[in-house]
Parts: C-alpha cells; sequence; structure tokens
C-alpha cells in the first residue's frame, strides 16, 4: 500500500527500513511504502494540520521539548507518541489510547494492547515509560481545555 489513514484500531506504526512500514491495527497489518514519519507527518496534514503545527500544540500545552507526542486527530483523541527522536527518520509510533499495560522485558520493552496483541520494542522501560507519560500529559491538557470551553 502506498497510503494509510490512522484511524480508532491503528495500533502502532513501526518502521521497516527507510522507506518501509509496518501498521498493526486491532484486527490487521498492513505493509506501507513510506516511512513511519512520513505517515504520520501525512496523516497531520489529511486531518487538518502540519506536523510542525502538531509540534507546536504539544510544546504550547505540555512544555515538552522533544520526542513530541502528536495529536492526529482531536475529536477521536488519537494521540501517538514516538519511541525514539523523528530526527533518526526510523520512529515506532504508538497509540496511547490502545495501551492496556506494559512491562519490562530483559533489557527491552514490551506493550500490551487492549486487544491482547504485543508488541516488543528496543527500548528502555524507563523510556517508554516515559514517553507514555508525555503522551498521557498532552491527553490530559486536551482534556482540561475540551472541560473549560464547556
Amino acid at each position: 500500500m502506498e497510503e494509510y489513514e490512522i484511524n480508532s484500531s491503528t495500533l502502532a506504526i513501526i518502521p521497516i527500513d527507510l522507506e518501509t512500514s509496518k501498521v498493526y491495527e486491532e484486527e490487521q497489518e498492513y505493509i506501507i511504502h513510506k516511512s513511519s514519519n512520513s505517515i504520520i507527518k501525512e496523516n497531520c496534514a489529511f486531518y487538518g494540520s502540519s506536523y510542525q503545527g502538531r509540534c507546536i500544540g504539544t510544546k504550547s500545552l505540555t512544555g515538552i521539548k522533544a520526542k513530541f507526542p502528536i495529536i492526529i486527530e482531536e475529536s477521536r483523541n488519537l494521540i501517538f507518541f514516538p519511541t525514539s527522536s523523528i530526527r533518526t527518520k526510523q520512529s515506532t509510533w504508538i497509540a496511547l489510547n490502545k495501551i492496556k499495560r506494559y512491562h519490562k522485558n530483559n533489557s527491552k520493552s514490551e506493550v500490551l494492547f487492549k486487544n491482547d496483541s504485543k508488541l516488543g520494542l528496543d527500548i528502555s522501560y524507563y523510556s517508554l515509560e516515559n514517553q507514555i507519560i508525555r503522551a498521557t500529559m498532552l491527553k490530559s491538557k486536551l482534556y482540561e481545555r475540551k472541560l473549560d470551553k464547556n
């Protein structure tokens, strides 16, 4: 596939190489002939903002300055976070709202999604937890802002 629309079933976007990614959904997997970061950036635009605009919004709401969690689509709470710097060109992106729990697996980490599928990650537990906390902070700030409007 050449295009992929992030949706409420998307669990994670994993780089295979610089120009190919694997997208995990609740019931399916897809090979997309684009980098994971390109898929994220294109979906920001598809849902009405630029990736840079989403980064500025995250920074404004949370004060986070690097490895930004991103609001892909606000009304459906599609919030994704990278497991590494986007400058690496090969970031894994995880859907915050799909995580059931996570744990340490030797020097790496494992995420258990709400559909009971698992994803092993080549990052430390501390790094994964830090990214989940950052994404949760963004979700909380977004929720507070919605409450303030009512």
